[in-house]
């Protein structure tokens, strides 16, 4: 961090540190002092100044160190005092769920984005109320736009109507994270958001094919409860950035990573699989 300072003062650049209340409560302290001395040197309006035993650093007044921070969130950490004081605060609303989801749906081709949104923002705030607490768990601004772009992707590939789209989003993103007993009373609430509908099967029959190849190969059992938990994979991929595969020990998170990392290799040229060679 005082090398990261070094250069700021050195340059006049602004920064911002992303998420800083994740850093441990003994680091930020030391933080604290650093920048103290760095705003005292340019109250002094100096153009160089002893920082953390190097002298003659040089200091151009327009650096500047900037902060973001969601207080209340796991793992993350309160702000000493003397660093809390360093900062201005400028507090952010929640954003409007609905509205972003009315108008990205819009965006996506959706006729019936109004009452979708209010929808899809529903069956989350419902979950989060009635659902068990996990740690693991999230209906927030993540999620919302994850099931999204699922929309989006079952938009441009499928031939059903809008409700059926949405839903099977919602069933995409959000049940391969839930617990089997929380699974239930998720189907309960889309069932009532969405009544009448139901989802068809929608068959990956290659994928599937492949899937029970390399379980052959590797000599494991592929029942359609290991497939599904493959397909569940296959769909978090294709709508998160990044994803954790979660479970108690010796449950076959890696063998499933590897069965599915084969799978896909093998498909590739075929739709839109790719040769996956991620470790």
């Amino acid at each position: 961090m005082s090398k990261f300072f070094k250069g700021l003062c050195g340059t006049g650049a602004w920064c911002c540190f992303d998420e800083f209340n994740r850093i441990y409560v003994d680091v930020l302290s030391v933080i604290a002092m650093q920048i103290t001395e760095i705003f005292e040197a340019i109250k002094a309006r100096r153009n160089q100044f002893t920082f953390f035993g190097s002298e003659g650093i040089r200091l151009i007044d327009t650096a500047s160190i900037n902060i973001t921070m969601n207080p209340g969130y796991a793992g993350r950490t309160e702000l000493p005092d003397n660093l809390k004081a360093l900062f201005r605060p400028c507090a952010m609303m929640v954003p409007e769920y609905s509205m972003i989801s009315e108008i990205r749906l819009y965006s996506y081709g959706f006729k019936d984005s109004k009452r979708l949104a209010t929808k899809i923002t529903k069956s989350l705030l419902l979950s989060s109320e009635q659902l068990s607490p996990q740690y693991h768990y999230d209906f927030g601004m993540r999620t919302v736009n994850s099931i999204l772009l699922a929309a989006s992707y079952n938009k441009l590939n499928m031939n059903t109507s809008e409700d059926v789209m949405c839903l099977k989003a919602l069933y995409e993103v959000n049940i391969p994270k839930f617990l089997a007993n929380d699974i239930p009373l998720f189907k309960d609430i889309t069932r009532d958001l969405f009544p009448g509908q139901t989802l068809p099967d929608f068959k990956k029959v290659e994928l599937e094919n492949a899937i029970i190849e390399v379980c052959n190969e590797i000599k494991i059992i592929s029942n359609d409860k290991y497939i599904e938990k493959c397909l569940q994979l296959y769909d978090t991929n294709n709508v998160r950035h990044g994803f954790m595969v979660v479970g108690d020990t010796c449950v076959g998170k890696t063998t499933l990573l590897e069965v599915m990392k084969r799978s896909i290799s093998s498909l590739a040229g075929l739709e839109n699989y790719v040769v996956i060679n991620a470790q």
